[in-house]
C-alpha cells in the first residue's frame, strides 16, 4: 500500500533514493523495483533487518532491474550519514508526526538533497487524525506515538521555510480512515481475534481491497480521498538557488518555477 503516488512523484532509473524512516519499506521496495539506487533507513534496527532480507529476497527473484540497488540501514534522522546533495529524490512518509524537532529533520533532508532533487512528505491528515485523538488517548498517548497533528497549511509552510518549493499536493487512504476511527472507538490495544467485530470486518475489507483491487473499491477511494483520505501528501523540489536569492521564474507568475518533476505531476490542491 503507497501513499507517495508514483504518477506524480515520478522516478528514472538510477535516482538516488533516501526513504527516511521506511518502516517496513513499502516505498523503498517500490522504488527498487522502479530502478532506482535506494538507501532504506530507520532507528529501528528489527525493521531494518527484516527490510534488508526482503532487498535481498527481491534481488534473487529478479524483481528489479539491472542498474538498481538497495541497501537498508539503521540511522537519526536529525544526524543522516551522507555528504551534502547526496541524494535525488528523499521520501519520508508517516514520520514527522513523531518526531519533536520536525524542522531538525526537514533541514537534513534539504541538506542531503540535491539541487533541483524532489522531496514527498506524507502526515496525517488533520480531519481523520483529530477523530482519533478525540475517540482514543491510547492512539498517541504511547512511547514513539503521534505528537502532533499537522494542518496541511502549516506543514507547507515549515517546508517552504527550509528552503523547499512545494510543488503539488493530494490526499490518500480514504478507505483506511474509517477503519481507525472504528479501531479508536473500541480500543486500539485490541488486535487480531481480540478486536471487536466491527474492526475485525473491515480490516477483512481493506486486506481484500489491498491484494485485489477491485474496481469498487478503488473508485470507492478515489471519491474518499478529497474528503477523508487519511493521509495528506506534499511534493516539493529543492531550488538550485540558494535561499533568499530571488527565482526570475518564480516571479515572473508568482509561484515556483515548475520543474520535471511538477510538470509531470501537475499541481495539487492543499
Amino acid at each position: 500500500m503507497l501513499t507517495v503516488d508514483f504518477s506524480r512523484f515520478p522516478l528514472a532509473p538510477g535516482d538516488r533514493v533516501l526513504d527516511l524512516g521506511c518502516g517496513a519499506g513499502r516505498h523503498a521496495f517500490e522504488c527498487y523495483r522502479r530502478g532506482a539506487r535506494v538507501v532504506a533507513l530507520d532507528r529501528n534496527a528489527e525493521e531494518i533487518r527484516e527490510v534488508a532480507s526482503w532487498f535481498a529476497a527481491m534481488a534473487e527473484a529478479g524483481e528489479a532491474p539491472a542498474g538498481a540497488s538497495a541497501t537498508a540501514m539503521e540511522g537519526d534522522a536529525l544526524a543522516l550519514p551522507f555528504p551534502d546533495d547526496s541524494f535525488d529524490v528523499v521520501i519520508i512518509s508517516e514520520v514527522m508526526e513523531h518526531i519533536p524537532d520536525d524542522k531538525g529533520v526537514l533541514a537534513e533532508m534539504v541538506r542531503v538533497l540535491r539541487p533541483g532533487g524532489r522531496i514527498a512528505v506524507t502526515v496525517p491528515r488533520y480531519g481523520p487524525e483529530k477523530v482519533c485523538w478525540a475517540l482514543s488517548d491510547a492512539y498517541h498517548e504511547v512511547e514513539g506515538g503521534h505528537i502532533r497533528i499537522y494542518r496541511a497549511d502549516e506543514l507547507l509552510r515549515k517546508m517552504r521555510e527550509s528552503g523547499l518549493r512545494p510543488y503539488g499536493t493530494h490526499h490518500a487512504h480514504g478507505l483506511h480512515s474509517p477503519y481507525w476511527w472504528l479501531k479508536c472507538a473500541f480500543g486500539v490495544e485490541r488486535d487480531g481475534d481480540e478486536a471487536a467485530l466491527p474492526v475485525r470486518a473491515y480490516h477483512k475489507l481493506l486486506v481484500w481491497d489491498i491484494m485485489k483491487k477491485p474496481l469498487a473499491t478503488r473508485l470507492a477511494e478515489r471519491a474518499l480521498d478529497p474528503l477523508i483520505g487519511k493521509s495528506f501528501v506534499a511534493y516539493a523540489t529543492k531550488p538550485h538557488l540558494p535561499a533568499g536569492v530571488p527565482d526570475p521564474a518564480a516571479a515572473a507568475d508568482g509561484t515556483a518555477a515548475a520543474t520535471p518533476g511538477a510538470q509531470a505531476a501537475g499541481r495539487g490542491k492543499a
